[in-house]
């Protein structure tokens, strides 16, 4: 009987070391796996305001208060050959003075899509897909009755096929021949028009170039963060040597863990956008043509990092 028990507990304890064996075995297997295939995420928020209370100051001025809000998400997938970033990038901001009407000061959607298959060490053969657009309606303050933005108008799509060049984790550079533009005009008045470059009473512009895209994402120093994007395409059938540029710039300075001053830039210059311009301040608009664009947010607010 004692020799049956000893039995039955040694096969017992072989076969359990068998299965602890076995189940190491798909641990290390499964943490292989995962250093080579792998899902990143995250998302970072800033939050800032400013606000200016004047009473009987002789000097003159009105009170003011304004706010500026953004939001960037990411999720980018690493494997042994191929790589998936994708960032949504939300923007928007208010201004209002004294008894006037609440005035946008920001307004930004951007989604970025970029799909790698590696070629070498840091260069991958590479697709990508940009979507711009706004959210709400967009108006030549101080006049607020005639509409010139709104949402999908405009509403930009970009694809490109190309090589994308990958040093670390804090710059990439894609270089494509072979870009598709798309530009789109969706409001009925803007588009009939010809507003953002479109054809009179056409909603869509189609354009074929050339693009390079360079992004920079690095803390340059302690508790400084910047982040940094820079667009060219030209069109080869009009004009090439016209090129669109698409700059952005966002300098995060961390304050403490949730105080952060922020400065936030954007420089444009698209070809086919007309912009018109008082050159002899007398309410009338005498020249027209493509200008540069530029846009700067400076604030101190609130940050949170997921």
């Amino acid at each position: 009987m004692r020799t049956l028990y000893f039995l039955i507990t040694f096969f017992s304890s072989g076969i359990l070391i068998g299965q602890v064996t076995d189940a190491e075995a798909k641990l290390k297997n499964a943490t292989k796996t995962d250093t080579i295939k792998s899902w990143k995420k995250g998302a970072l928020f800033n939050l800032s305001f400013s606000q200016v209370t004047l009473t009987n100051w002789a000097a003159g001025g009105n009170n003011s208060i304004s706010g500026n809000g953004i939001a960037n998400f990411h999720l980018t997938y690493t494997g042994e050959k191929c790589s998936w970033e994708n960032t949504l990038i939300l923007g928007y901001g208010i201004l209002k003075q004294d008894l006037e009407a609440f005035q946008k000061t920001d307004d930004n959607i951007e989604l970025t899509s970029t799909f790698g298959k590696k070629a070498s060490d840091n260069w991958f053969y590479s697709g990508l897909i940009n979507f711009k657009s706004q959210f709400t309606d967009g108006f030549n303050y101080p006049n607020d009755s005639i509409k010139i933005s709104t949402f999908l108008a405009p509403g930009y799509l970009l694809g490109a096929a190309g090589m994308n060049y990958k040093l670390k984790d804090f710059f990439t550079l894609f270089v494509s021949p072979i870009t598709s533009k798309t530009t789109f005009v969706l409001d009925k008045t803007l588009s009939k028009s010809g507003a953002f470059g479109v054809t009179p009473q056409k909603i869509i512009r189609n354009e074929i170039g050339g693009y390079l895209r360079g992004d920079f994402k690095k803390e340059v120093m302690k508790n400084v963060k910047m982040t940094m994007s820079l667009g060219l395409f030209s069109n080869y059938k009009e004009n090439p040597q016209n090129i669109d540029v698409n700059w952005d710039l966002l300098v995060l300075m961390k304050v403490n863990k949730f105080i952060t001053v922020s400065i936030n830039t954007n420089l444009i210059y698209d070809d086919d956008i007309v912009i018109s311009r008082d050159k002899n301040n007398d309410g009338i608009n005498e020249i027209n043509g493509p200008r540069i664009q530029f846009k700067e947010i400076f604030g101190l607010g609130f940050s949170y990092k997921l």
